[in-house]
């Protein structure tokens, strides 16, 4: 039976050879010291519901918070307090810099709506990335994702085969364009057709095609990210790794197992690290 250290080997073996795509999630935010944006889907709700008086048997659920927000206040107002609760600047961790420095990697997913990850990538000072980014319904009807370049300017789908790295941001984020899936209708919009593939761009399906994902910072706990982690993987490779230093909960186990993916019993932090390590770069 491999040892971690044999998994790791697996791992870093397929990043460098560019068949491993990152998946991070929002539990990531929890390695930045003192960081003053939401790490969750509860922290975000409670945040919202701060601000707007939300009934109390939904307020600690996200997408029904904003829903409620969308439906009583408009859907500027939900944007709006979604773009303060990202506002705030998070340099990026360790583990983003490394990534965003690796040409080597074609995608990197990012499930959560902070920029952390686009600032790594512009630190980095590379001109091959760009990056897509899910679009609701409700703002533009008809259109599922758009593309941006490095500097934020919306381009063209084509464009992106010039890139080497695409960062993808399937429930959009806080920059260039305040992007954001975020409520049960949101979702009710992307889930009807995510199962033929129509909100996932066609160049994401094309270099997820037999690659392996690493996820780190997510959790499988909930229906929603199951069903976006499965999709986004699809026709992907039958070997992925998760790093998880918590026990995983029945359904999650279920989940992993269905999927592929070998839980790696760490914490982000000791991975980052020894990932750092294995690149030699200094944290």
């Amino acid at each position: 039976m491999p040892t971690t250290e044999d998994t790791l080997q697996d791992l870093f073996d397929a990043l460098a050879k560019g068949e491993l795509i990152p998946y991070l999630g929002p539990g990531l935010l929890t390695q930045a010291p003192d960081c003053p944006l939401p790490d969750s889907q509860e922290k975000l709700a409670a945040l919202l519901a701060a601000q707007v008086t939300v009934p109390h048997k939904i307020r600690n659920r996200l997408t029904a918070t904003a829903q409620f927000i969308e439906n009583f206040k408009h859907r500027k107002s939900l944007v709006q307090l979604m773009q303060g609760a990202f506002s705030a600047t998070v340099p990026p961790l360790p583990l983003q810099q490394v990534l965003a420095g690796m040409a080597e990697i074609p995608m990197i997913v990012a499930l959560w709506y902070d920029d952390a990850m686009r600032s790594a990538m512009l630190a980095s000072g590379r001109d091959d990335w760009g990056q897509v980014q899910g679009l609701s319904q409700s703002e533009h009807f008809g259109t599922w994702y758009q593309y941006y370049d490095g500097a934020g300017q919306a381009v063209q789908e084509s464009i992106a085969s010039s890139w080497n790295t695409l960062l993808y941001q399937p429930i959009g984020a806080h920059a260039p364009a305040a992007n954001y899936l975020v409520s049960d209708s949101d979702f009710v919009e992307v889930l009807t057709e995510i199962d033929i593939q129509t909100p996932i761009p066609a160049h994401v399906q094309g270099l997820r095609h037999g690659r392996h994902f690493l996820f780190i910072g997510c959790r499988f706990n909930d229906q929603l990210q199951r069903s976006f982690a499965h999709q986004i993987t699809k026709r992907s490779s039958a070997r992925h790794w998760a790093v998880l230093a918590e026990t995983p909960s029945r359904n999650e186990q279920r989940f992993l197992e269905e999927h592929g993916i070998e839980v790696l019993p760490m914490a982000t932090a000791d991975f980052s690290t020894l990932l750092c390590a294995q690149l030699g770069v200094p944290v």
